[in-house]
């Protein structure tokens, strides 16, 4: 039985964020992450962010993960174990984990879980052909690895991240024939939509793919107009010549191990799926155990960052540890939040936060020292 003062689950923007504010306070802190290398999705995304300096706005993501990672080589109080997959929170807060073909045991004073989201699938006839991927694979392969996809993409989704990526195909030589939205309006911000328009791509809203067709791989698709009811309508069919399809309709939170752990999940459609109710120092309805990121509600990386330094925060605060001027940090953390979540998405995202806010009798608010 390893003893640790805080684990950190996920080794993406928020528990990174999570694990730099509580070793700030003087905790010692444990990251696990099932990856060899750390930042989760920040190490793929190639674009520059928005939102302010305090969360590195014009900084491309992948070096905003070297930037905290360079944060975490300085703590001599942060400890990080790669390629491990943590199996389980049991009732008695212990955690399991496999790490190099062994099975260890770690006993946390508080836990802070990170675990981000998953891709959410697409049904459709013939998905499951080769040449049929998720954005975050494409966006992997491409800048992880440096391997194109293919040569011609239908992209399914106008969120931020069908943008984001049919942009950086394009910066990568692949000609994207078109990007389907079932909704009616574009779902990402326009600035993104605005960028792969002027490159010659269409963006057609209400639309959806009706078929894959291939034999051993992908090589075309109809897609066709929906109705008030998201069906289909015969004869507006449109088939594409192309060999990726790619997926970007949304992400479900990774929460297996919060229901695991017994914290009171409730299902926001807003946030994702089904997430954990929690205080406004995002501590679950189980003690000890904070959560940041899009485990807690699917938002941009921005956001999830901000809330790993509340988590980190809160988590240290409940071993006791303090900062002489904490109320003001986490008054303009939350602050942050509140601007980051402006606009009509962030509406949504703050309708939702709104049903799951708890109040925690068992844990020492950080309001309160």
């Amino acid at each position: 039985m390893i003893p640790v003062e805080i684990l950190v689950i996920g080794g993406g923007p928020a528990g990174l964020c999570a694990a730099v504010q509580a070793a700030e306070m003087g905790s010692k802190v444990l990251i696990v992450d099932r990856n060899n290398t750390l930042g989760g999705q920040l190490v793929k995304q190639t674009h520059m962010f928005f939102g302010s300096e305090k969360q590195y706005a014009s900084t491309r993501g992948f070096d905003i993960a070297n930037i905290l990672l360079d944060k975490i080589d300085k703590m001599k109080n942060v400890e990080i174990m790669r390629k491990a997959t943590v199996l389980a929170i049991y009732e008695d807060g212990v955690v399991s984990l496999e790490h190099k073909d062994k099975y260890i045991k770690i006993k946390p004073k508080a836990i802070v879980v990170a675990t981000g989201a998953s891709e959410k699938n697409l049904a459709f006839p013939n998905n499951d052909l080769p040449g049929i991927y998720g954005a975050g694979a494409v966006q992997t392969l491409m800048n992880e690895y440096g391997v194109k996809p293919g040569n011609r993409v239908l992209m399914i989704g106008a969120g931020n991240i069908g943008l984001i990526v049919s942009y950086q195909l394009i910066q990568a030589g692949v000609r994207v024939e078109a990007i389907v939205e079932a909704a009616p309006t574009i779902g990402g911000y326009l600035v993104h939509a605005s960028k792969v328009r002027r490159m010659g791509v269409p963006i057609l809203t209400g639309y959806s793919i009706k078929e894959a067709y291939g034999t051993d791989s992908l090589e075309s698709a109809a897609i066709w107009k929906l109705d008030e009811n998201w069906r289909g309508i015969p004869g507006t069919e449109k088939k594409l010549n192309v060999d990726v399809i790619c997926i970007s309709v949304g992400l479900s939170p990774l929460s297996e191990l919060l229901w695991q752990a017994g914290c009171q999940m409730k299902y926001i459609h807003e946030l994702g799926g089904f997430v954990p109710v929690r205080d406004t120092n995002l501590h679950s309805s189980v003690k000890g155990l904070f959560v940041a990121g899009d485990v807690a509600g699917v938002e941009e990386a921005s956001s999830a960052m901000v809330e790993g330094y509340i988590a980190g925060m809160s988590a240290a605060a409940y071993l006791g540890y303090k900062l002489y001027n904490m109320k003001l940090v986490k008054e303009d953390l939350m602050n942050q939040l509140d601007s980051l979540r402006h606009g009509p998405v962030g509406e949504k995202i703050r309708r939702g936060i709104s049903n799951l806010t708890i109040e925690h009798e068992a844990a020492a608010s950080v309001d309160a020292l």
